[in-house]
C-alpha cells in the first residue's frame, strides 16, 4: 500500500496528530520512514500495529502495559484479551469483597451502632485478612448468614463474644481443667457462637484456624484472642459432645 503521512493517518484513523507523536516518543508506534523532506511516514505494517494499540488502549491497558505486551513477541489481540478479562475478574471479585464489607458496616449501623474512623478501619482491615485466608465461596456463605441473622442477633452475637471470651481467659489464668463443668459451659457458648457465624461449615472454621495460626497480632488486636487463649478453647471444645 501507498504509504500515508500522519495527518492522513490521523484523518482516517481518528487518532490524533498529537498522540501518534506521543507514540512515537514513547517508542510505542514509529513510522516506516520519514520523506525528504523530514515527514513521518506510515505502512500497512505500522497501521496493524496501531490497531492493536488502540485496541488495547479500549480495552484498558496502560501504555506501559502496551509496550510490553507489543515488545514480547507481539502477543495476538486474542491473548491479550485473556489477560484482560483475566484482570477484570479480579477487579470485580474485589469489588464484590468491598460490596460486602460496606453491607456489614451498613447493617451495623442500622442496628444503631456508632462507628468511627477507627472502627472502620479496623473491620476493614480484619476483612482484608479475611480475604486472604477464606474463598470467595466461604465469604459469601458467611455474608449469607449474617442475612439471615439479621442485624439485632449479630448485635447481641458482638455482645455476647466479650463476655464469653473473658471467662474463658480467666479459666485460663486459674488453670482450669479445659473439661471442667465450668469451662464446659464456656466452650459450648463459644462453639455456639462461633457456628452462628460460620453456619457449621467444616471448611471455613478449618479456614480460620488457619488465619488465627497465622495472623496472631492482628487477630488478638481484632477479638482479645491471643494463640495461648485459643489452643486452650480448642481443647475446652474437644472435650464437649459431638452436636
Amino acid at each position: 500500500m501507498k504509504l500515508l503521512s500522519v495527518s492522513q493517518v490521523a484523518r482516517r484513523t481518528g487518532v490524533t496528530v498529537r498522540t501518534l507523536h506521543h507514540y512515537e516518543a514513547c517508542g510505542l508506534l514509529r513510522p516506516a520512514r520519514r520523506s525528504g523532506a523530514g515527514y513521518r511516514q506510515y505502512g500497512e505494517v505500522e497501521l496493524r500495529r496501531l490497531q492493536h494499540i488502540v485496541s488495547l488502549k479500549a480495552l484498558g491497558f496502560t501504555l506501559d502495559a502496551i509496550r510490553a505486551s507489543l515488545d514480547a513477541d507481539a502477543p495476538t489481540l486474542a491473548e491479550a484479551l485473556l489477560q484482560q478479562v483475566a484482570r477484570l475478574r479480579e477487579t470485580i471479585a474485589r469489588q464484590h469483597a468491598l460490596l460486602a464489607r460496606l453491607e456489614q458496616l451498613e447493617l451495623r449501623l442500622a442496628a444503631g451502632e456508632v462507628i468511627d474512623g477507627n472502627t472502620l478501619l479496623s473491620t476493614i482491615e480484619a476483612s482484608t485478612i479475611m480475604e486472604k485466608y477464606l474463598s470467595d465461596e466461604q465469604r459469601e456463605t458467611i455474608r449469607q448468614r449474617g442475612e439471615m441473622l439479621g442485624a439485632e442477633r449479630i448485635g447481641e452475637v458482638e455482645q455476647a463474644w466479650p463476655q464469653v471470651i473473658a471467662g474463658m481467659s480467666a479459666a485460663m489464668q486459674l488453670n482450669k481443667d479445659p473439661a471442667s463443668d465450668e469451662v464446659r459451659a464456656l466452650a459450648q457458648k463459644w462453639r455456639s457462637l462461633l457456628r452462628e457465624f460460620t453456619g457449621g461449615d467444616a471448611g471455613i472454621q478449618r479456614s480460620l484456624n488457619t488465619m488465627f495460626k497465622q495472623e496472631p497480632v492482628s487477630m488478638q488486636q481484632h477479638t482479645g484472642i491471643d494463640p495461648a487463649l485459643m489452643a486452650y478453647a480448642c481443647k475446652a471444645i474437644a472435650a464437649l459432645p459431638v452436636g
